[in-house]
């Protein structure tokens, strides 16, 4: 009798662990998706955008691949090129910030700092608003959503912080394993999002 229930368990618990084995493969193959199309730097959003929708499908069991991947990215581009603009025009002002700090200028530490925090702020928002991503949807409406969720959800947001730290030591380890790690951090803000939704 025990036996039969240990073998029970065993074959309920074989299909869940190769579900999850799925999941993360199809988080690293997205990643690798999201790196290609984030090369001309301005569609970081839109390819972030494209691979959360693709990794929302996996979720919900739909049918999709790189054809629909690539249908979402086109519509995610159309004006989010100009919110990849904003966020690197963002972060060539922290880094004067943080040439200012080096240098010594006054209230140089104080400045620099904020500047950082804004800028972990703002990747966290665009994150965000990648996750709720729909076809049709406005950037600036989605942006100003996710910065109220940045805000009155910290522990989610905290979340996406840890997926991007995970981002940048996979980086200073290995290239090659930060590319194939983007794909956990657009799956990370996906579950946030759910997570905020059903609270």
């Amino acid at each position: 009798m025990t036996e039969l229930r240990a073998g029970a368990r065993t074959e309920r618990g074989e299909p869940r662990l190769a579900e999850r084995f799925a999941l993360f493969a199809e988080c690293l193959l997205t990643g690798v998706w999201i790196a290609v199309a984030s090369l001309p730097l301005v569609t970081c959003p839109a390819a972030f955008a494209a691979g959360a929708r693709h990794l929302g499908r996996c979720l919900a069991h739909e049918r999709g691949g790189l054809r629909e991947f690539t249908a979402d990215f086109r519509s995610a581009l159309r004006r989010g090129w100009l919110v990849g603009i904003a966020g690197w025009a963002a972060l060539a002002a922290v880094w004067v910030d943080v040439q200012a700090v080096r240098h010594g200028l006054p209230g140089g530490p104080l400045v620099g700092a904020v500047g950082v925090l804004v800028l972990i702020g703002a990747a966290v928002a665009g994150l965000r608003a990648a996750a709720a991503w729909r076809p049709g949807a406005s950037w600036r409406s989605l942006l100003a959503g996710a910065g109220r969720r940045t805000v009155l959800d910290p522990a989610g947001s905290f979340l996406i912080v840890g997926g991007l730290a995970l981002v940048v030591c996979s980086a200073w380890f290995s290239a090659p394993l930060a590319v194939a790690v983007l794909g956990t951090v657009a799956a990370a803000a996906v579950a946030v999002e759910e997570r905020y939704r059903h609270r």
